[in-house]
């Protein structure tokens, strides 16, 4: 089963430790009002168009090939994370891939969490390590603010910590009065609580330009949240209530 592809960016720093390769696979089942990858939602390829040209968001690989690629630059990285768009939708050609470069290669799966449980555990236990994209905890305004219910993401990272060993953290956008809300850090911070496998908890910074590439994809960018609001989140205060280590990464 071939895999489509959006992007791979060949020295990444952000996406885990050391230098990494990040695979970004294409189809998302969420549509997140703040997405910075617009062009990394829909399953099918799609052209984008700037006013300097056009390029082309998605390409078939077969999972020998892009093992094959990734092994070939074994030597020079540290690992590779498979992001998206949503890594679950496609999770028979990840599993393939992960299943060669398996002992070769450091892995991570970004993932929201949101899709077929058995998939989040069969790739949880070929990886190293999983980033969970976590947002918005109360069901009805992650309707809104996500376009699905948060309810499949939590019960699948309640049974995974309870059925699979795997460490993983959690990595939550800071969107002004949204996911920085008092009401959502403190629910995090109790969910926090339940968990043997979480490590840690990264905050990552809103970015302004994320509007950018919604043109190009023949869209309009309409988040709906003051996009200049200051952040509310005090990470003294969140760590105090939080038992694992929580950072806002640069």
């Amino acid at each position: 089963m071939d895999g489509l592809l959006f992007d791979i960016a060949e020295a990444s720093i952000h996406d885990g430790p050391g230098l990494r390769i990040t695979v970004f696979l294409k189809g998302c089942p969420l549509r997140c009002r703040w997405c910075h990858s617009p062009e990394g939602q829909s399953a099918e390829a799609e052209t984008l168009v700037f006013p300097g040209g056009t390029r082309l968001a998605g390409e078939y690989w077969s999972p020998q090939k892009l093992a094959e690629y990734l092994l070939d630059k074994s030597d020079l990285l540290d690992g590779v994370t498979f992001s998206g768009g949503e890594p679950l939708l496609q999770a028979d050609f990840l599993l393939e891939v992960l299943d060669i470069t398996k002992n070769a290669l450091h892995s991570i799966i970004d993932t929201s969490g949101f899709g077929p449980y058995d998939k989040l555990k069969a790739v949880s236990e070929r990886a190293e390590s999983l980033h969970f994209g976590l947002k918005v905890l109360n069901e009805e305004k992650a309707k809104f603010w996500t376009g699905q219910s948060s309810s499949l993401i939590l019960d699948n990272i309640r049974r995974l910590d309870k059925e699979c060993a795997t460490p993983y953290c959690f990595r939550l956008p800071l969107i002004p009065a949204v996911t920085d809300s008092e009401e959502n850090l403190t629910a995090i911070a109790e969910l926090a609580k339940e968990l043997k496998n979480l490590t840690s908890i990264d905050f990552l910074p809103y970015n302004p330009m994320t509007g950018g590439k919604y043109a190009a994809c023949g869209r309009t960018y309409e988040p709906l949240f003051n996009e200049l609001a200051s952040p509310l989140l005090d990470i003294k205060a969140f760590q105090a209530i939080c038992p694992v280590k929580a950072s806002i990464l640069d």
